[in-house]
C-alpha cells in the first residue's frame, strides 16, 4: 500500500481530503490522528502520509470519498411508461439509449422496471456497484408508489407485512402505508429489497388489488423527487457517497 510518508509522488492524504470537501486541512489532520481515516482498507494516523487518489480506496468514517467524480459517474434517470430498460431493442420500442445516447460515458442499467412501470432507474459506470445494488445480499430497498382501485383496509398491510407465498416462494415487504385516497383510488407505497420479475404488482394482485399505476420513487438512498419522465440527474455529493455506503464501498 502506497501510504507511506517517504514515498515520493502522491498527495498528502490531508490536502486530498480538504479537496474532496471532507475537510479543512486542519481539520482532515484530526481525522487522520483520530484514527478515521483508512487508505486500501489500512487505517493510516501518520501525518505526512501520501497517497495517490487514482488508484488508492480512501475511507473517512467508513464512507468512501470520492476524489473524482468522472469515474464515479452515477445517473438518475425517469423512465417513462412504455420505454424498455435495455440499452437497445430489437422491436424497435423506446429504450434508454434514446435519452443517454449522446453520453460520452459508456453506463450500465441497475436493474430493470416493466415496461408499464415508470420512475426511478440508475446507471453507472462502475460495474461493482452496479452488481452490489442488484445482489440480493445487500438487500438495497426500493420504494414504489402503486395505484389500486378501492378502499385498501389495515389488514392488507399486515399481512403484506407479514409475509405471503408467490409462486416462486414466500416473501414480505419491508414497508407499507397508504398515502390518499382519491374516489375509488388508493395510492399505497410499498418498500421491497427483493428485485424478483414484477414484484409489486405480484403482490398487490395477491392481496387483491391489481395495480393500476405503478412508480418507483426510492433506489436506495436515492429519490425520483421532480425529476421529470425521460429526464436524467447526476447523482452527486453526499447522495454520491451514501449509494456506495449502503453496499460496503
Amino acid at each position: 500500500m502506497r501510504n507511506d510518508p517517504h514515498v515520493q509522488g502522491g498527495i498528502r492524504l490531508q490536502k486530498v481530503l480538504s479537496q474532496a470537501g471532507i475537510a479543512s486541512r486542519r481539520a482532515a489532520e484530526e481525522l487522520i490522528r483520530e484514527g478515521r481515516v483508512s487508505v486500501d482498507g489500512h487505517v493510516v494516523t501518520a501525518m505526512g502520509t501520501r497517497v495517490d487518489p487514482g488508484h488508492q480506496v480512501i475511507h473517512v468514517d467508513g464512507d468512501l470519498v470520492i476524489t473524482d467524480e468522472s469515474k464515479h459517474i452515477v445517473m438518475a434517470l425517469n423512465k417513462p411508461v412504455g420505454m424498455v430498460s435495455t440499452m437497445d431493442d430489437p422491436e424497435g420500442r423506446p429504450c434508454l439509449t434514446d435519452i443517454i445516447g449522446d453520453y460520452p460515458e459508456r453506463l450500465y442499467h441497475v436493474g430493470r422496471l416493466d415496461i408499464d412501470t415508470s420512475g426511478l432507474l440508475l446507471l453507472t459506470n462502475d460495474g461493482e456497484l452496479a452488481n452490489r445494488l442488484t445482489h440480493p445480499s445487500y438487500e438495497v430497498p426500493k420504494t414504489y408508489v402503486a395505484r389500486v382501485h378501492g378502499e385498501v383496509k389495515p389488514q392488507v398491510c399486515k399481512q403484506l407485512l407479514k409475509g405471503i407465498e408467490l409462486e416462486d416462494g414466500p416473501i414480505a415487504v419491508d414497508g407499507f402505508r397508504v398515502v390518499e385516497t382519491f374516489g375509488d383510488i388508493t395510492a399505497v407505497e410499498i418498500r421491497v429489497h427483493e428485485g424478483r420479475n414484477r414484484l409489486v404488482r405480484r403482490l398487490m394482485d395477491a392481496v387483491g388489488f391489481p395495480v393500476r399505476e405503478l412508480v418507483r420513487t426510492e433506489f436506495g438512498p436515492i429519490r425520483l423527487e421532480r425529476l421529470q419522465p425521460g429526464t436524467t440527474r447526476r447523482v452527486k455529493g453526499n447522495m454520491l457517497v451514501g449509494l456506495y455506503s449502503c453496499v460496503g464501498l
